[in-house]
């Protein structure tokens, strides 16, 4: 039998063992003891998404903060 139209695949598991062992370099106690919106969060789903700087905002604070002196 094959899956409903727009229903979700598999879990990805290898991406979240990557993501949750390698790249946050959890203990494998800490990774399994994890739940969804733990794991959700750590990985940064729950980051604000925010609109980028108005031209004139980052013109002022490139201005304010440079990159080198002078």
């Amino acid at each position: 039998m094959s899956a409903a139209a727009g229903a979700p695949g598999p879990f990805p598991w290898g991406e979240a063992l990557h993501a949750g062992l390698c790249l946050l370099r959890l203990p494998p106690a800490v990774f399994w003891a994890m739940t969804p919106r733990e794991f959700f969060a750590a990985t940064g789903g729950l980051k604000p998404r925010g609109a980028a700087p108005a031209r004139g905002d980052l013109d002022a604070l490139m201005r304010e903060f440079p990159d080198r002196k002078g």
